[in-house]
């Protein structure tokens, strides 16, 4: 597949961040917004946060238990 050179205008905390990513991830800078825009296109990425949200939601009082045993004082629990 031909490839075409785009130019953008982002900050630079943004590229820090997007350089870093895609070296994390093994791929170049081009690869790496080329997937995360083919994920965009494909709905793929608004899939992964329903999926996310709706896991949040079944299991908030889970996660709200955990977050109050963390910040109860230490004995203040009944054995």
């Amino acid at each position: 597949m031909a490839k075409t050179q785009l130019g953008a205008r982002v900050d630079e905390d943004v590229a820090e961040l997007a350089k870093k990513r895609a070296a994390d991830l093994g791929l170049s800078i081009g690869d790496y917004l080329a997937r995360l825009v083919q994920d965009d296109a494909s709905g793929l990425r608004a899939r992964a946060v329903g999926a996310a949200a709706r896991f949040l939601a079944d299991h908030q009082a889970v996660f709200d238990e955990a977050e109050e045993a963390q910040q109860a004082p230490r004995g203040a629990r009944a054995a």
